[in-house]
């Protein structure tokens, strides 16, 4: 039986739940939230850039994208591969096959299914957050954001709440949760003036892997539509 894409998103939180309830059952979570008093939010980011920085890292992703004004919900996933510093790769697999490529400098977003690449500079399409930009230099988050520790709903995760200090359409605030034990984001959700949101769910993450150079650059098939993204 083919599943919908609303099927893929939610049987891959189910899987999340069950590996976090799984981390978390061992007791290690528990442990080191008894052993220390809650981190200010200095202290946080700290340990986030600890655990980031310098640092290449994969992961699998769910993606939800909601058009406010136009009533639709789309669901997405697939795999991950990030390099410091900016060098991030997406590959969709559900609901079909895309990718999206950047070397710090240049972007690819190739769309196999419709025989089209489209190319562009990479500071100009992620800039101020977009597409979890951040997590390929996460000192970034402090240079560009007004950041707010906000009231958790369980003692697993912080809630961060990150404002562009430049006002801008595209992204008007961004909430991360970050794991306690850890300090791993799981959890993004972008906001946009328009009142869309766009929510990614991290799994799985396996940091100091090597990436190979080839993951973050892209020969153009012969024969592709190539488009050129407005700067």
């Amino acid at each position: 039986m083919k599943l919908s894409p609303a099927a893929i998103f939610v049987r891959f939180l189910a899987v999340t739940a069950i590996i976090l309830g799984v981390i978390f059952s061992m007791g290690f979570a528990l442990k080191a939230a008894a052993a220390e008093p809650e981190l200010k939010l200095g202290q946080i980011l700290d340990r986030m850039e600890t655990q980031y920085s310098n640092k290449s890292f994969k992961a699998e992703f769910a993606q939800e994208s909601t058009l406010k004004a136009m009533d639709i919900t789309d669901f997405a996933t697939g795999r991950m591969f990030v390099r410091y510093p900016g060098m991030m790769r997406w590959e969709y697999e559900k609901p079909e096959k895309q990718v999206i490529i950047t070397d710090a400098k240049k972007l690819w977003i190739y769309r196999p299914a419709d025989n089209q690449v489209m190319t562009g500079s990479a500071p100009a399409f992620f800039t101020d957050g977009k597409g979890a930009s951040f997590l390929s230099d996460i000192k970034l988050i402090r240079q560009k954001f007004k950041i707010s520790l906000e009231q958790s709903k369980d003692n697993f995760f912080y809630e961060l709440k990150l404002h562009p200090f430049e006002k801008n359409l595209d992204v008007t605030d961004i909430r991360l949760s970050v794991t306690k034990n850890t300090f791993t984001v799981i959890r993004i959700v972008t906001y946009n003036s328009y009142g869309d949101e766009n929510r990614i769910e991290l799994i799985n993450h396996q940091f100091n892997v090597k990436l190979d150079n080839k993951l973050f650059s892209f020969d153009i098939p012969p024969g592709t539509d190539v488009l050129q993204i407005d700067e």
